[in-house]
């Protein structure tokens, strides 16, 4: 399993924090908390069909098969328990994962995730998969964006979405490997387990989010118990890379409190 990359911690015995990526799928979207995290021990990993991972995947690929995933690179790392932080459908796996083994779960924190696609959430991947079909990978990529950064963010920074925007085209991850996993995303459901759950759970979203709507976070957090649900005022759907400093913040004092 090359696939993965332990970063060690300073700190002898310290406590694991694995990262899983939304639809993106690679460790590379994590960069900006790797610092933050330094007294942890981190492990960041490609998904099953991206990055260093990328493979054909089965016709029913679901979110129990990317938890499935994460459960083996918890053991390839010899890791017995972890905190799980999520991003979108990194966060539908990290909820899978809480659900059906919770003893391998410290903590569960999901950012701008859900128990069920919201019908918003499914128009905007309806759009995005019409882009991939009649106009290809090229404007599938340039509209990507869009989805996950603020208008006047994405003004800012027109350089860093250009090279991201290069990147994610020589590396695209095929537009089977798209379909299967938004339709693994759209496909899961958590309604009937929430309530089951105890452990600590953060939900964080983004009030701007036009991808997923922070209402799918509110009710998420309302039936985890005792879950804590921080909603910052801008940011959409990547806020951990447009807002690091806010978010790290958020992230460390649950982790220091989980």
């Amino acid at each position: 399993m090359s696939f993965y990359d332990v970063h060690e911690s300073e700190r002898p015995g310290a406590p694991t924090v694995l990262l899983s990526s939304g639809l993106g799928g690679t460790a590379g979207y994590w960069t900006p908390q790797l610092a933050a995290l330094k007294r942890f021990r981190v492990i960041t990993y490609d998904q099953a069909g991206t990055g260093r991972n990328k493979r054909q995947l089965p016709d029913d690929h679901s979110i129990a098969a990317m938890a499935d995933e994460i459960l083996a690179v918890l053991n390839a790392t010899k890791t017995g328990k972890a905190h799980i932080v999520g991003h979108a459908l990194g966060g539908l796996a990290g909820l899978d994962l809480a659900i059906r083994h919770p003893d391998r779960v410290c903590s569960l924190t999901v950012v701008n995730g859900w128990a069920k696609a919201h019908a918003q959430t499914k128009r905007c991947f309806e759009l995005r998969l019409m882009l991939l079909k009649h106009e290809g990978p090229a404007a599938y990529v340039k509209a990507q964006p869009i989805f996950l950064y603020p208008a006047d963010w994405l003004a800012k920074n027109a350089e860093r979405a250009a090279q991201e925007e290069a990147h994610g085209l020589a590396h695209f991850q095929g537009e089977d490997t798209l379909r299967r996993r938004i339709s693994a995303l759209l496909a899961f459901d958590a309604t009937p387990h929430l309530a089951a759950m105890r452990l600590p759970t953060l939900i964080s979203a983004a009030r701007d989010d036009v991808l997923v709507p922070c209402s799918m976070s509110e009710q998420l957090a309302a039936a985890i118990p005792g879950a804590i649900l921080d909603i910052a005022p801008w940011g959409a759907h990547a806020i951990n890379v447009t807002q690091p400093d806010v978010f790290n913040a958020a992230l460390l004092a649950f982790l220091d409190d989980a």
